[in-house]
């Protein structure tokens, strides 16, 4: 989902609870990895790699300034070959430390295993935010772990991937203030700018 989309999507949902909700959200993941210079630590479960939402933050660290966004990609399983940022593994989890932020990605079952590591690293200081959906018991083990949940229901209008699609573009986004009509030709500015030459992807 480019740019664009996501800015229709924005309009269609105007109003509702969900650009509230993932804009809160993307504002806690924001607040962390700014307040620590970085750090943020990105997981899914066995069943549900979050690549393309690494991409995203990748590409909206670049695009608004902020490297604190640029995530590590932790991987259940790592194939022969891959390349270095995508040959992280749980062990990358145990050696967690306080000042980093943990996003966990849970479409289903979290695991033991994961949710084992998730519980170590938080008493080990690290900041624990989790986003999920088709709710599920062991969910409930996982939001009791999170210092911040954003969950999509299974009977929601929009899926998981989209509210990611939502979480990234709001957590690139810059709160400096500036006169209403400068924000948005500057915004409109970097828009053009994405789309005409978009920073190389890592993913």
């Amino acid at each position: 989902m480019d740019a664009v989309r996501v800015a229709l999507l924005r309009e269609a949902l105007a109003g509702t609870e969900w650009l509230r909700a993932t804009r809160r959200f993307a504002g806690a993941l924001r607040t962390s990895v700014e307040a620590h210079g970085g750090g943020l630590l990105l997981v899914g479960t066995v069943e549900y790699e979050p690549w393309h939402l690494a991409a995203h933050l990748d590409d909206e660290a670049a695009w608004s300034g902020l490297p604190e966004l640029t995530p590590t990609l932790v991987r259940h399983r790592v194939p022969s070959g891959a390349p270095a940022h995508l040959s992280v593994g749980l062990s990358r989890l145990e050696a967690a430390r306080q000042g980093e932020t943990l996003l966990v990605v849970a479409e289903g079952q979290p695991g033991d295993g994961l949710l084992e590591r998730v519980h170590d690293a938080r008493r080990g200081g690290v900041t624990v935010l989790a986003l999920d959906g088709a709710p599920c018991a062991a969910q409930a083990d996982l939001h009791a772990l999170a210092h911040d949940v954003l969950s999509v229901p299974a009977a929601a209008e929009l899926d998981l991937d989209t509210v990611q699609h939502l979480v990234s573009a709001a957590a690139g986004e810059t709160t400096r203030p500036a006169p209403r009509g400068r924000r948005f030709r500057d915004r409109l500015s970097r828009l053009a700018e994405q789309l005409a030459a978009p920073p190389p992807t890592r993913w």
